[in-house]
């Protein structure tokens, strides 16, 4: 894996673990994460890097200058070299690596704080992947009414597109689930072979094998609910230990 894919699947796990935002994407290499029509990241799409697209008011500058100097120079040259318009100070930051990265989500935090809680614990119940049972389209048992089934079809066309609804499954290791007597799932596959009977036992969980969903980053248009419903549950941990 490269070093530009690692920062794309570490930029997908924060931006959709930490916040609650819809993604609105130009279809080319634009996309912007926004809470109603404020833009909070916009993050130009190249295949050799990301550029994050940063815009600073007046409290946030002040915000920035109070943790500069715990900063690389790589960041603080690229507030010092950007200009401060009426609208803020737009600051272009090309995130080449996951060091970066890491400087780059504080400075997302000074613009926004996390406002993401993880799923609360009633009726959890989870296949030894780490996906959520209760949560997903496809599980049988009582935690999941028609209603809310009906919900999901809708969120999981949004992000998938055409979607089979149809299969179902009561979870693993049960009668009703969907791997049972077939082909078991590429997770599992991968955990048998390390002589482990979940992927959760693995000291590597959660890796790129276990995380189910869509995990891209592209410049299409997703919702903060159907981030919500149908990504996350689909998510080791839903992006959280």
């Amino acid at each position: 894996m490269t070093e530009s894919q690692k920062v794309r699947i570490e930029t997908v796990k924060f931006m959709r673990g930490k916040y609650i935002l819809d993604e609105v994407g130009d279809g080319k290499n634009e996309l912007k994460f926004r809470q109603g029509k404020k833009t909070i990241l916009t993050i130009y799409l190249y295949e050799e890097k990301l550029t994050f697209l940063i815009i600073f008011g007046q409290v946030e500058r002040e915000k920035f200058l109070e943790i500069k100097s715990e900063l690389s120079k790589y960041i603080q040259d690229y507030y010092d070299n950007s200009k401060t318009y009426h609208d803020g100070k737009l600051m272009f930051i090309d995130v080449v690596d996951l060091k970066v990265l890491e400087e780059v989500k504080r400075l997302i935090q000074i613009k926004k704080k996390s406002n993401r809680k993880p799923f609360p614990n009633k009726n959890a119940f989870y296949s030894l992947c780490g996906h959520r049972c209760a949560l997903c389209i496809h599980y049988t048992g009582d935690a999941i009414s028609k209603d809310f089934r009906k919900k999901l079809v809708k969120y999981s066309e949004n992000v998938y597109g055409v979607y089979d609804c149809s299969m179902r499954c009561s979870g693993c290791n049960t009668e009703g689930c969907h791997c049972n007597g077939k082909d078991i799932c590429n997770p599992l596959k991968c955990a048998f072979q390390k002589g482990l009977t979940a992927c959760i036992d693995c000291n590597e969980y959660p890796c790129l094998e276990s995380t189910a969903g869509y995990n891209e980053l592209e410049a299409k248009c997703i919702s903060a609910e159907d981030v919500t419903w149908a990504i996350l549950p689909y998510v080791p941990y839903q992006y959280e230990k």
